[in-house]
């Protein structure tokens, strides 16, 4: 049993935000009990660990991240897509057929993960079985709640990023069966994206999703190239999206598709039809110039949506910094095309980045009573001439803050460094 005094933020719904100031939480063996101005009773002689005025607030969830282009982050940002990915992201994903080179990067990737606030993710791996499999292991003996998929290409994309379809599902199986029985990082279908997958490729994912019961992600019109390709190449489909509902990938577990910028009705239809999450990563669709999503208008159709750094197309590991982004973009969309757009507030961006995703991570990103304490306590944002407010300070940590800022993090009840 632990008490935590600390002033208190966290999503209510998606347009408002839950403030506790001067409050105390109580959480037992990892999850919240409640919170109050006043220490009831039954929690008198509970130790008590006082934060002052700093801000407790949930831990991040990232629903779209590259775990292999981590050294990449920052770098070429001057290149379009076609540059981006030929130039730098290809060659750099073959470097991981080398096992210790995959370890000293993965390391570095999910401590700067939990260091940035994020306890929750969806990750993308490369082609190669043992670098995706010590990612995997390595994310969840950190804690990390999150998916991890070992990536199928079987066209489009260079020689030494190429499997044939057979040996790319029986090497995915390999990890299903290994994997998925983990506490805390399960693996999960990971088509890269609709060009650089074979119909014969898709509908064994599909297979393989049945037999394990396990859900998939992707990129889904991401832009409108791809759009088109998908068309193309599956001409039997309307859209990107119908190809994975007809490989049956759509029915076993959560679907991720990241981006989702330029979707037609039907995509849309698909995607609410399984309950499925689109993920917005605004600094990648501004580097690669793929287009601003369609949030405002998305949300209010009840679609699902979540936030993702997408290193290293973004440059910038924390989500925090995203749900900022995400604000700024929704504007730029209202103001070029205001028929159907709308401006997003701050308050729903936070719930995108934190409780929206929870439901994917057993019931994280909240503080209410229920949830699992995944937690991180913010302080130093406030002026010497201007005492930020909590909420104050939860918005200017999302467009200013540094992992500085963030003094402790909590993972399933228990501090990590």
């Amino acid at each position: 049993m632990k008490l935590i005094h600390a002033d208190i933020v966290y999503s209510e719904d998606r347009t408002h935000l839950a403030v506790h100031p001067d409050s105390y939480i109580a959480v037992e063996e990892g999850i919240v009990k409640g919170v109050w101005t006043e220490i009831p009773e039954e929690y008198r002689n509970v130790p008590l660990t006082d934060y002052g005025n700093a801000v407790l607030i949930p831990a991040f969830s990232d629903l779209h991240v590259h775990a292999p282009q981590y050294l990449n982050r920052g770098l070429e940002m001057d290149l379009l897509l076609a540059d981006w990915l030929d130039k730098c992201t290809f060659p750099l994903e073959a470097k991981y057929a080398d096992p210790e080179f995959a370890k000293l990067v993965y390391d570095a990737f999910v401590d700067d993960m939990i260091a940035n606030g994020t306890m929750h993710a969806c990750v993308y791996g490369t082609i190669h079985t043992e670098a995706t499999s010590y990612l995997i292991e390595r994310m969840d003996r950190r804690g990390i709640k999150g998916f991890v998929g070992k990536v199928n290409m079987d066209r489009n994309a260079p020689d030494d990023l190429l499997e044939d379809p057979e040996g790319s599902v029986r090497r995915t199986e390999e990890l299903l069966e290994k994997y998925s029985g983990n506490r805390n990082t399960r693996p999960i279908l990971t088509p890269r994206f609709a060009p650089t997958c074979t119909r014969e490729l898709i509908n064994d994912l599909g297979r393989l999703g049945r037999k394990y019961s396990v859900g998939m992600q992707t990129h889904l019109v991401e832009s409108i190239w791809e759009a088109e390709q998908a068309r193309i190449l599956f001409p039997e489909c309307t859209c990107d999206t119908e190809i994975y509902e007809r490989a049956g990938l759509m029915d076993n577990g959560p679907v991720i598709g990241g981006h989702f910028i330029f979707p037609s009705e039907e995509d849309i239809h698909i995607m609410q039809k399984y309950d499925s999450y689109a993920v917005q990563c605004p600094d990648a669709t501004v580097s690669v110039i793929a287009g601003i999503m369609q949030t405002g208008a998305l949300l209010d159709r009840g679609m699902k949506i979540g936030l993702g750094s997408d290193i290293s197309a973004g440059h910038h590991i924390g989500v925090y910094t995203q749900a900022a982004r995400a604000v700024q973009l929704s504007k730029l969309k209202q103001f070029y095309e205001p028929e159907g757009n709308r401006k997003i507030t701050f308050p729903e961006a936070f719930w995108m980045a934190t409780k929206q995703s929870g439901p994917l991570f057993g019931g994280t990103g909240s503080l209410e009573p229920g949830s699992v304490f995944d937690a991180l306590v913010i302080d130093g944002l406030s002026d010497a001439a201007r005492q930020l407010t909590p909420e104050q300070t939860v918005e200017r940590f999302c467009y200013i803050g540094t992992k500085e800022n963030i003094k402790v993090r909590y993972m399933n009840g228990e501090t990590i460094e």
